[in-house]
């Protein structure tokens, strides 16, 4: 498999609260959709590099993804500009890996260091820029609580650097002219995934960040919360986290997975996803829809918390959703 993934990707050579934004940014709609991240949100570059063959069609995996349907990320490009999104080793601007991690640690697939070095050969192509009105998305932190050392004090160690490295990355995209981020966190809800949270927050304030740059954190440890106190507040029915589907082929995809959170004992489910869009949606108006009151009344309050600190510090600081 690591052969291939070298192989197609050489030959592929020839990404709450809302931290500071300019109000326009809330009604205009974004010109394009970049993505870095791990299964949650590969849209087929695993399944490029390896021929297809991972995740396999024939056990229910829809279209190169990890899941039984578009993930969140396809699912908000699809409202933004009517299609989805597109894995960088078929030519478009996804340059997330199943398996990649927030460490540069994993020698089979490009992590978030390696994904940024694939999107610095992609603008290195004429015709190819930064674009400032563009929503970056990041998605990382599963896959290195999955391979955190057994020994606590290593796995905290580890742990520790995950957090250092993803926040090390949006610094390089700020520095790069990336102005609009929606960053998620640990999405394991596990003591290792609640200090991965803590150690995240800390990082990222202490960047460096462009005084307008709009960086949204999108917090999957409340959501799962939520999903489980009140799934219809999502649009969810009653979960049955206790099950996995695994059925094949159409009928996984059409119906199969209705109110299980598991596709594969792993990845999320199509509904989940559909359920993260439009969480993700209204909480940070990515889409541009007109918000609610009680939004207005929060962004408010946001943008006069924002501007108190800015006048205080150049830093920026952020905070959970």
């Amino acid at each position: 498999m690591k052969a291939r993934l070298l192989g197609a990707l050489a030959s592929g050579l020839i990404l709450a609260t809302a931290v500071p934004a300019q109000a326009e940014r809330d009604t205009a709609r974004y010109t394009s959709l970049t993505v870095f991240g791990d299964s949650l949100v590969d849209a087929g570059n695993v399944f490029t590099a390896t021929g297809g063959a991972i995740p396999a069609a024939s056990e229910g995996y829809f279209n190169g993804r990890f899941t039984n349907g578009y993930d969140y990320t396809d699912l908000l490009s699809i409202e933004l500009f009517g299609a989805p999104t597109v894995a960088s080793l078929q030519g478009g601007t996804n340059f997330a890996f199943g398996g990649a991690r927030a460490s540069n640690t994993n020698p089979f697939v490009p992590d978030l260091g390696e994904q940024l070095g694939l999107y610095a050969g992609y603008l290195s192509v004429p015709g190819n820029e930064v674009d400032r009105n563009g929503l970056y998305i990041l998605n990382f932190g599963g896959n290195d609580i999955f391979n955190a050392p057994d020994n606590p004090g290593d796995a905290d160690i580890f742990i520790r650097q995950a957090a250092q490295d993803y926040a090390a990355g949006v610094q390089a995209l700020n520095d790069l002219g990336v102005r609009n981020f929606l960053l998620t966190g640990f999405p394991i809800a596990s003591p290792l995934g609640f200090a991965g949270e803590a150690y995240l927050t800390q990082e990222l304030g202490a960047l460096s960040l462009a005084s307008d740059v709009s960086f949204f954190r999108y917090n999957y440890l409340d959501f799962f919360n939520r999903i489980l106190t009140n799934p219809a507040a999502l649009g969810l029915p009653e979960q049955r986290l206790d099950i996995t589907c695994q059925l094949a082929g159409p009928s996984a995809i059409a119906n199969g997975c209705d109110g299980i959170f598991s596709f594969d004992g792993v990845h999320f489910s199509a509904p989940i996803h559909e359920a993260l869009a439009r969480d993700i949606d209204n909480q940070f108006n990515v889409l541009g829809s007109v918000p609610e009151p009680t939004t207005w009344a929060m962004m408010i309050l946001g943008f006069f918390m924002t501007g108190s600190a800015i006048r205080r510090r150049k830093k920026i600081r952020v905070s959970y959703s």
